[in-house]
């Protein structure tokens, strides 16, 4: 558009804290609905810490505008971590504040060595940060998932190249779940 002004940002990214979690929580109930539980993304979540370090909201004037957590999972022998819920609030989606909030966690997993981030989401969208989709089968998600959505991002060169097999839930024990924020 001629003569389009962009907006400036206004919104903070920082690490989620423990007194976020009631509005995060209400936020991805407002933006995926009580039929969120049955996903098998949300499956792979239950028992397990969020990656406390790779867990960011968006905060603008003192207001919780959107959220992004990672988790850590297993695909065949390979620990991967799990993006999602990336959530906005409606009123407040096309501000770039998604984007932002999964640059932020990428670049934080990149920095701190993880390999693999996989997810199952739209790829126009997700394409924008770098995702890509995986052939069909290569990955196996538990429960029924559209494989045309299952995406992944390479951290570390040729990462994803190698990635195959079931996606299964970390142990709580694991080391890379253990330190997670505490989160339902």
């Amino acid at each position: 558009m001629a003569g389009a002004v962009k907006e400036a940002v206004s919104w903070e990214i920082r690490h989620e804290r423990p007194e976020d979690a009631p509005l995060v929580d209400a936020l991805n109930a407002a933006s995926f609905g009580p039929g969120r539980y049955a996903k098998s993304a949300y499956r792979l979540r239950e028992g397990v810490y969020a990656v406390a370090e790779l867990s960011f909201v968006a905060v603008e004037q003192g207001a919780l505008r959107g959220s992004v957590r990672f988790w850590p999972v297993m695909v065949g022998a390979e620990r991967a971590l799990l993006l999602g819920p990336l959530a906005v609030q409606s009123d407040q989606r096309g501000r770039g504040i998604g984007i932002a909030l999964m640059n932020k966690g990428i670049e934080t997993a990149r920095t701190a060595g993880y390999g693999v981030i996989i997810l199952v989401g739209d790829e126009p969208y997700y394409a924008r940060v770098g995702f890509t989709r995986l052939p069909p089968g290569r990955i196996r998600f538990p429960g029924p998932v559209d494989r045309a959505r299952v995406l992944g991002l390479s951290l570390k060169p040729n990462a994803l190249v190698t990635l195959s097999g079931d996606v299964r839930r970390a142990q709580i024990d694991d080391p890379v779940s253990a330190d997670g924020a505490a989160l339902g």
